[in-house]
């Protein structure tokens, strides 16, 4: 909830840290290759029009979640949380810690339905953590009036304000306690213009906390990723071949820029080395790759979890990407990142997947 008192002093430390940001660092220009023009309204249209009627965006399929609960819980696990509310609960939390006795203010970039804000809130108020803010960012208005409608019946609405903003033009106009981005940045167009904001917003104290896509634009996989999967593709029975997403039968895979009508990944691929120039990595956990096509939306569904064939092959899926990314030879695609503007002596890495050694090298442009 609002504060007088601590949102004057939150203002004038605003001030104070915008003028040590002019003084050392100045603001990346988005590449001049990726205007707002009409391009970007037409794409924009599409994203509005795709997302409108979707009450559950990130439904996925069984099979995935055995996947999940087998693989990246463990690994969840071992940075201290169990699940990814749980990760943006304990971080926001830890707020209190640096921050304590007065309102936390947080925003959340590119927040939908605001299905996992309005979640984190209620667990955050459960734990006794009742004095906050939550800015929700989002462009999209049917979406925001679903979250201000789902605020108001679970008696947060006084902890919430619902904002439509387009997050590639976005300016914070205070300092924030914790920034969340929950797989939203790979939809950012201007993402130099959206790190340089949320570096000025977090200030010196304040994190990033994100769950994001980082693999090839358009979510596509990289060559070396394609070869792993044109070898376990040919293992697949026919009818699980077939893409629910796209409503086509693959008897080879074909892969899809899926931001070629919308900013579905965007510009994913450039996600993890911006980030790693701008911020300094307090945790980093990156996950998956060639495994994301057959425990996805596309291919997922096609899948028995309780057959042990399906179980067995998603194993050993798993067992090449994982082998596959600790040698460096294909990157990871998917990560949970907490960062700060300042640097940090506090790291959790997993062994040899740190965020420089994720980043995979920018093919030359044509």
């Amino acid at each position: 909830m609002l504060n007088s008192a601590s949102d004057r002093d939150n203002g004038t430390r605003f001030s104070h840290w915008i003028n040590r940001i002019r003084e050392r660092f100045t603001p990346t220009p988005a590449p001049a290759t990726i205007p707002l023009d009409a391009d970007y309204a037409e794409k924009l249209a599409s994203e509005l029009a795709t997302f409108k009627d979707q009450l559950n965006i990130h439904d996925l399929p069984p099979i995935f979640h055995y996947w999940s609960a087998k693989y990246l819980a463990p690994k969840l696990q071992s940075m201290g949380f169990e699940h990814p509310d749980d990760f943006f609960v304990k971080q926001l939390a830890s707020c209190w810690e640096r921050k304590p006795d007065r309102t936390q203010h947080f925003v959340s970039i590119g927040a939908g339905n605001c299905d996992t804000e309005l979640r984190v809130a209620t667990t955050l108020r459960s734990l006794g953590r009742d004095d906050f803010c939550f800015q929700c960012l989002e462009i999209n208005p049917t979406m925001l009036a679903r979250a201000r409608e789902d605020a108001r019946s679970l008696g947060l609405q006084n902890h919430f304000e619902f904002l439509m903003i387009d997050f590639n033009t976005w300016v914070p106009d205070k300092l924030y306690d914790g920034i969340i981005a929950n797989q939203s940045l790979h939809h950012v167009v201007r993402l130099e213009h959206l790190f340089d904001a949320v570096r000025i917003g977090i200030g010196e104290t304040g994190r990033f906390i994100v769950a994001d896509m980082i693999g090839r634009n358009g979510h596509q996989l990289w060559p070396e990723a394609r070869e792993i999967v044109d070898r376990f593709w040919p293992e697949l029975p026919s009818a699980y071949r077939f893409n629910h997403q796209l409503q086509r039968h693959e008897e080879r895979f074909l892969d899809w820029d899926s931001s070629s009508q919308g900013f579905e990944g965007v510009r994913a691929q450039d996600i993890l080395a911006l980030l790693v120039a701008k911020f300094s990595f307090e945790l980093f956990l990156p996950f998956a790759n060639a495994i994301s096509p057959f425990v996805g939306r596309g291919f997922g569904h096609n899948f028995n979890v309780e057959a042990e064939w399906d179980r067995n092959f998603i194993d050993r899926v798993h067992a090449e990407d994982e082998s596959a990314m600790l040698k460096g030879t294909v990157k990871p695609t998917q990560m949970f990142a907490v960062l700060s503007a300042t640097s940090t002596t506090t790291q959790q890495f997993l062994p040899v997947l740190t965020p420089q050694f994720c980043v995979r090298p920018a093919e030359p442009r044509e």
